[in-house]
């Protein structure tokens, strides 16, 4: 799930099963039953010696997202939508509603409409596996993003979410040591969180002085809001805790809320994944708990999905496990390097901005 920014992450049919985060021009807005959205091409007659059919130009492809809404999607769809207009193609945006059965009647609308391949951003895997067969039997290629489904002919776009786990968790063993009390909070049934579950099962398992004291986490609207709700209860029964590792940055905010409200926000230090231009703000408040997240760019990632479905349009193996690897991002990160924005950090640190994954001469980068 970008569990892999707002579920950023990864909310309640998401985690209803939904879960896994940046600040971003607005993604298109657009009735979820009525037609997608379609982006002007930047190579109306194709782009020169690319393989067929981007040779022409004007190929259609969708985007159909489970989700929509919050800063990582919004990132996500800005930068499908800048790779998709440098690659001339025609993207039809399909908007998510967090409602399994509406996603699958907009890969049908897809699949009618003739596009030559389509981008699955997140949903749930038991709802999508048959509609998706169909397209792949109308000869539509299909590329998914942080929804495993399970299929060798469709490359699965991941954030490396073991890596975002493993970053932010070495890093609070960096700070704290191996030996503290910890709150986690975690929805289960989503392929971005249950990878990084697997590592938090793992690092404790190494580290035996890590002690799981409590366990919460919902994806109800507004997740923040909720989470701050479980997290006050939480962390009142268990004034112990002094570590919180909350692996979808709306988890981290809504603990961030709690930890406030009790007035713990000095004794507690919470460790995230993803961020957005709204975390950076609220990690570099004075006496902030959130000291760290591992993260991607979202409009990177989102730039990559277009060029692995633009690669298996073009007959060429983007591969079948499409990474992109985190960058770990410390609050002192953020203040010596005076970042303000999800544009600073791209700029100012470069392993956050960009990407190699699923690259070819022909494909011009627009990231």
């Amino acid at each position: 799930m970008t569990l892999e920014r707002t579920l950023s992450s990864f909310t309640s049919a998401r985690l209803r099963r939904k879960a896994v985060t940046i600040g971003a021009t607005s993604a298109l807005v657009v009735s979820a039953l009525a037609s997608p959205a379609w982006l002007t091409p930047a190579y109306a007659s194709g782009i020169p010696g690319a393989p067929a059919p981007f040779d022409k130009g004007g190929v259609k492809i969708a985007l159909v997202n489970y989700l929509s809404t919050g800063d990582f999607f919004q990132a996500y769809d800005s930068g499908a939508q800048k790779q998709a207009k440098a690659l001339g193609i025609d993207l039809k945006v399909f908007p998510g509603k967090e409602d399994a059965a509406l996603q699958q009647e907009q890969i049908q609308q897809a699949i009618n409409l003739g596009v030559k391949g389509i981008i699955v951003n997140h949903g749930l895997p038991e709802s999508l596996k048959d509609v998706v067969q169909k397209a792949l039997d109308a000869g539509i290629k299909v590329v998914a993003f942080d929804v495993n489904l399970d299929n060798p002919k469709i490359p699965q776009i991941e954030q490396s979410d073991h890596e975002l786990a493993k970053t932010a968790l070495d890093q609070a063993i960096k700070d704290n040591g191996a030996a503290f009390k910890a709150g986690y909070v975690y929805v289960a049934g989503f392929a971005p969180l249950d990878r990084r579950d697997q590592v938090w099962s793992d690092t404790r398992k190494a580290h035996p002085g890590i002690v799981e004291k409590a366990r919460w986490g919902t994806v109800d609207a507004p997740i923040p809001t909720s989470v701050a709700a479980q997290a006050n209860a939480a962390l009142r029964a268990n004034p112990d805790i002094t570590v919180v590792f909350a692996p979808y940055d709306e988890f981290a905010r809504g603990t961030k809320l709690a930890a406030n409200d009790l007035g713990i926000n000095k004794k507690l230090k919470i460790y995230s994944a993803d961020i957005s231009t709204a975390d950076i703000a609220e990690i570099r408040e004075p006496d902030s708990p959130w000291v760290a997240t591992s993260a991607t760019n979202p409009a990177v990632v989102g730039a990559v999905s277009v060029r692995a479905v633009a690669l298996s349009v073009a007959g060429q193996d983007p591969g079948h496990t499409i990474e992109i690897k985190p960058a770990l991002v410390t609050r002192a990160d953020l203040n010596r390097l005076d970042v303000k924005t999800i544009d600073d950090l791209s700029a100012k640190l470069p392993a956050f901005g960009k990407s190699d994954a699923a690259r070819a001469s022909w494909i011009p980068v627009a990231q």
